[in-house]
């Protein structure tokens, strides 16, 4: 017919078709670009691009979803067809999904293995381009009470000082505590002042009362605990 764009997907065979597809077969059916291009919804008419052909070109630029994960916005809108309204339904759906990957935080959550806070917290941190440190509250039964961020940048110190981790710890009556950060390089091999910090709060942990459980450094799939080596 004159005038009918032939990169629509619209003209797809309705079995090819991402929406379609995915009804008929499921998600799982589904390659990465054809994921994207439903959350991206519509093409570029002037690029005579459609809704997939936009996917594949975030996908060329960023290489992984996980890198899409971590581009700005503005990084995203770089490609062209590509503008924040577009970005931004992106953003939201992978943040979904890491959220659906960890386990609900409002329930009463018992961390008894490195694993345990490795599966809650791991969908947060593994990706990330900066350091965070959290400390993990926990009751004497080892339930979650709640989380806090209590360094971004880098592992430091004069940042992370015990009165940090110990104040707000013993405002919530917490039993035990840990400590849980990533490496943006992917490996979780201590470093020395990895070392060192735990061992200060280790230490003053065991003056006020409250029990280090663990530390544990996520890098990539991958993590390394403290109590697991037997350093704690």
């Amino acid at each position: 017919m004159a005038g009918q764009d032939s990169s629509s997907i619209k003209n797809w065979p309705e079995d090819e078709r991402p929406r379609e597809r995915l009804i008929k077969y499921g998600s799982s059916s589904l390659s990465d670009a054809h994921l994207l291009g439903i959350l991206i919804g519509s093409g570029d008419r002037r690029a005579k691009k459609n809704a997939v052909d936009l996917s594949r070109d975030l996908l060329n630029m960023f290489e992984t979803l996980e890198n899409i994960d971590q581009a700005t916005v503005t990084e995203m809108c770089q490609i062209k067809g590509i503008g924040a309204a577009k970005a931004a339904q992106i953003k939201a759906a992978l943040e979904v999904g890491k959220r659906m990957a960890a386990k609900p935080i409002n329930i009463k959550i018992k961390l008894k293995s490195s694993q345990a806070f490795v599966d809650q917290f791991s969908p947060f941190l593994k990706h990330l381009k900066k350091e965070i440190v959290k400390i993990v509250l926990l009751d004497p039964k080892l339930q979650y009470i709640k989380d806090l961020t209590v360094s971004e940048g880098s592992l430091n110190a004069s940042i992370v000082h015990p009165r940090e981790v110990m104040i707000p710890a013993i405002r919530e009556s917490a039993a035990s505590f840990a400590l849980i950060h990533n490496h943006p390089s992917g490996d979780p091999t201590p470093s020395q002042q990895d070392f060192e910090i735990t061992h200060r709060l280790h230490k003053t942990g065991k003056i006020v009362g409250i029990h280090m459980v663990d530390h544990i450094i996520i890098g990539g799939n991958g993590f390394f605990s403290f109590a697991d080596e037997g350093l704690l």
